[in-house]
């Protein structure tokens, strides 16, 4: 397996921090997991949709530069499908035996430009309600590395 996941931002909180080690500690042995954190773009504090239109569009330039073309690519968005454990289980043991790098990007806090949404062969959601991207990055992680144990036949709480 080989996993790279694309936020806008960095994990600034130390127990953000270590959540994700952890969770990057224990994927580990199922692969390769690459982290790419690109700086978040300001916010003017009254800004137009216009500028925001501007800002997720230099985002979304900013990921798409570190997309391969050969990657598999999937958003969290909103807008995604829901999966239970078992079904994001089978849907990402069918990604990573394709042997091809699976990419994850989460956007920043204005959502993800549609050249990114469009480049996606998957658009997953954990939730109709919005989540602080921090903590939807170890969601992520946490459900990668429960749907992998689920496929390993491994036991995991429910």
């Amino acid at each position: 397996m080989h996993m790279a996941l694309i936020c806008m931002g960095r994990l600034k909180e130390g127990y953000w921090r270590d959540a994700a080690a952890e969770y990057g500690k224990r994927l580990s042995r199922f692969g390769r997991l690459e982290t790419i954190e690109l700086p978040d773009l300001p916010e003017p504090a009254h800004s137009s949709p216009a500028i925001e239109a501007q800002i997720r569009k230099k985002e979304g330039e900013a990921i798409l530069s570190r997309i391969r073309e050969d990657d598999i690519v999937v958003c969290l968005c909103i807008e995604g499908t829901q999966l239970d454990s078992l079904r994001l289980s089978r849907k990402l043991t069918d990604l990573f035996d394709t042997g091809r790098r699976v990419v994850f990007v989460i956007g920043g806090s204005l959502g993800l430009s549609p050249e990114v949404v469009a480049r996606a062969q998957l658009r997953l959601s954990f939730s109709p309600m919005t989540f602080p991207h921090q903590l939807a990055r170890i969601m992520l992680l946490e459900q990668t590395y429960r749907a992998l144990k689920i496929a390993a036949g491994e036991r995991y709480h429910k």
